[in-house]
């Protein structure tokens, strides 16, 4: 009867979110999507994952045991494993029986009640076994094992999944890409955003003799027997369930130390053994990395868990403290200047681009994808900090301003909330040049950087909201953003400045904006003015040149339209 009860709860749910949209969204999505009574229940401290990949069949077994905090007793939790993959059976444990921060399968009593709806598992706990405790915080360990043949990744990283491929010498090559499909591919797990482990995640990775298996964080064991070796990696930090990784290949290691802002960082690279000539030349961008986003942003946010640079079948992936390389060891983006200004050839995309995730989507995570321009606007603005960092103000301008023809607007960058529905493609530059502009209208680049700055510190490690970012920024510009973020957030429409010059007389205000935009931009006429646009037409007088000289800044991501 109880699950009845919790079945018609999520009907509701579901009900009340699919009403309340333009588009259909399925009791699936919203079991991914939400943080629903069968989520909310359990909090996660830690993962402990052992996988073991079949490279000839292609399939994984392992089991996955989940450090939890009660916060509430039920007796269902869901658990995410999608449908290529079978939960054989689960055990339970509570901390008094375990010493803890040290588990690997734990507890010895076999519970294989559970049901299960498309990509979702419904495992019945039994309660007596939580009602031990009778307060909230009573810490458990649920240790999932499972097998199956999970989805191959076609297009990684964007269609993703377990990617099974060869390095040039034949010898196999294996990794995840599934920050779309979610970590649910592969492991068993809660699969939200909201939900980091607190207390990071360990992974150990069982190959042949002849292979190396590389994870997040730091190796902390190495054990082989007579045919296999097992490679165990953790992370302290919180982690994202997409960025938890295992590598697999003939992978040889060399390294570095960078002396940043919090001392020395272990900056480590782990590459297939004939492309080692080249990385020792190609991630010297790693460091100057580092330096410039250390001045922009802060301290990088992992330094117990350090800093890799992995060879990755695939382009590239913000894995947190593993970052997937795979741009073909060369400047830009696989080669290309995505700006078209010749300042993408002056670095690394992906060193560039992913490295800066680890500030902005892996310390500081969306709670939901909804809000993932949080991730990519900031990592796609990082290209052009990184750029002024090395090459002066106005070689970034040319590089942000270059990217704004990759913009679409055919959607407005929040997507629908608690149905795990993904923004569009225009969180990466758009929002670029939504922070760009903002920039401009804030004025101050020294305060600018002191946002950034803080940004990493208030919300470091955290999952966030789009309101607390823009709250944030609003609050400690003093300037009251919420039209723009309003703007360019939640809508496809591009602010049209209109203006007219009659004699020397300069006419303005703003259209195609929602009601009562109003950001200010800068002009030329003689000089560099600011004018503080309505949707009301306003005037100015202009020295004699007038329209001769009249030019608006270039840096505001706007369109405009001269009118008689």
């Amino acid at each position: 009867m109880k699950f009845v009860r919790h079945f018609l709860i999520f009907c509701s749910l579901f009900f009340i979110s699919y009403v309340g949209f333009s588009q259909p969204f399925t009791h699936a999505d919203t079991l991914r999507g939400s943080n629903g009574p069968y989520r909310s229940w359990w909090d996660i401290l830690q993962y402990n994952l052992t996988i073991k990949p079949d490279f000839s069949n292609k399939t994984i077994e392992g089991y996955s045991t989940i450090k939890f905090k009660v916060l509430r007793i039920d007796s269902l939790m869901q658990i995410d494993l999608q449908e290529s993959l079978t939960i054989d059976s689960f055990t339970l444990a509570w901390v008094s029986e375990l010493p803890d921060e040290s588990y690997g399968a734990a507890g010895n009593m076999l519970y294989p009640d559970s049901s299960r709806k498309g990509n979702t598992y419904f495992l019945r706990i039994p309660t007596n076994s939580i009602a031990l405790s009778d307060s909230s915080g009573l810490l458990f360990f649920i240790t999932i094992f499972y097998h199956g043949k999970p989805h191959g990744a076609v297009n990684p990283p964007w269609d993703g999944g377990l990617v099974w491929t060869k390095d040039k010498n034949n010898n196999p090559w294996m990794s995840t890409a599934c920050q779309d499909l979610g970590a649910s591919a592969w492991f068993p797990c809660k699969d939200i955003q909201s939900d980091e482990p607190d207390s990071g995640a360990t992974l150990h990775i069982i190959v042949p003799n002849n292979l190396v298996g590389v994870g997040n964080g730091r190796l902390i064991d190495k054990r082989s027997d007579d045919s296999t070796t097992t490679y165990t990696w953790n992370v302290k930090a919180p982690i994202n369930n997409y960025d938890i990784v295992p590598y697999i290949g003939k992978y040889v290691h060399f390294g570095d130390v960078y002396k940043g802002e919090k001392g020395n960082l272990d900056m480590d690279y782990w590459v297939l053994d004939y492309n080692l000539d080249k990385a020792k030349k190609q991630f010297k961008d790693a460091n100057r990395m580092m330096k410039a986003f250390e001045y922009w942003f802060g301290p990088y946010p992992f330094y117990e868990d350090g800093y890799k640079l992995v060879d990755a079948p695939y382009l590239g992936m913000e894995n947190q403290s593993g970052i997937a390389y795979g741009n073909k060891y060369a400047n830009g983006y696989l080669g290309k200047d995505l700006s078209q200004s010749g300042w993408g050839l002056k670095w690394d995309f992906i060193i560039v681009h992913e490295s800066a995730h680890e500030w902005f989507g892996n310390s500081i995570t969306s709670n939901d994808i909804a809000d993932m321009w949080i991730h990519e606007a900031f990592a796609s603005y990082a290209e052009t900090l990184f750029t002024e960092y090395y090459y002066g103000k106005e070689a970034a301008d040319d590089y942000e301003i270059g990217v704004r023809k990759l913009i679409e607007n055919k959607k407005p960058m929040i997507a629908h909330y608690g149905v795990n529905e993904e923004p569009p493609e225009d969180i990466y530059f758009k929002g670029s040049n939504m922070i760009h502009t903002i920039r401009q209208v804030i004025n101050n680049d020294s305060l600018f950087r002191q946002i950034l700055r803080g940004l990493t510190t208030t919300f470091y490690h955290q999952t966030v909201t789009t309101k607390q970012i823009e709250d944030y920024i609003t609050n400690q510009s003093h300037i009251d953003l919420s039209k723009v973020f309003d703007q360019y957030l939640r809508t496809t429409q591009i602010p049209t400045l209109e203006y007219k010059i009659d004699g020397y007389t300069l006419s303005y205000r703003w259209t195609n904006c929602i009601k009562g935009f109003n950001m200010p931009i800068r002009v030329n006429f003689k000089g560099v003015w600011p004018i503080k646009p309505t949707e009301q037409w306003k005037s100015i007088s202009m020295y004699p040149e007038g329209d001769v000289n009249f030019s608006i800044d270039r840096n505001f991501y706007i369109n405009t339209k001269k009118v008689k």
